[in-house]
């Protein structure tokens, strides 16, 4: 989702999570909340806060106006050859990333 901090008024992004959680506990052990504060890359989006809201959990994120998936959609002829480097390399400067830190991403996708 698309958000407004009503404090600063900076726009965010708000993932929702899909199960209930009933104790904070559970939200600081998950493995999103442990890695993503620490992984600092201009390649990869930054976790900003955590909330938990009646049982809830929601992560607030840096939001990016274009993303990949809809840039893709939103393309009406092929990208050019330097155009798909420039993707990829961007991609995979963030997994490269990653992984040096210790962390693998399990589900990579274009959004």
């Amino acid at each position: 989702y698309k958000a407004v901090n009503r404090e600063s008024y900076e726009i965010v992004a708000v993932k929702k999570m899909k199960r209930k959680f009933y104790f904070w506990e559970e939200c600081v052990n998950l493995r999103e909340v442990k890695s993503l504060p620490s992984i600092e890359s201009s390649n990869i989006i930054k976790l900003k806060e955590v909330v938990r809201e009646n049982n809830d959990l929601f992560f607030i994120f840096e939001y990016m106006q274009y993303n990949l998936y809809q840039i893709m959609k939103d393309r009406h002829r092929p990208f050019t050859e330097e155009e798909i480097r420039n993707f990829l390399t961007q991609v995979l400067q963030g997994l490269a990333h990653m992984h040096r830190n210790g962390y693998f991403h399990r589900d990579l996708k274009p959004q």
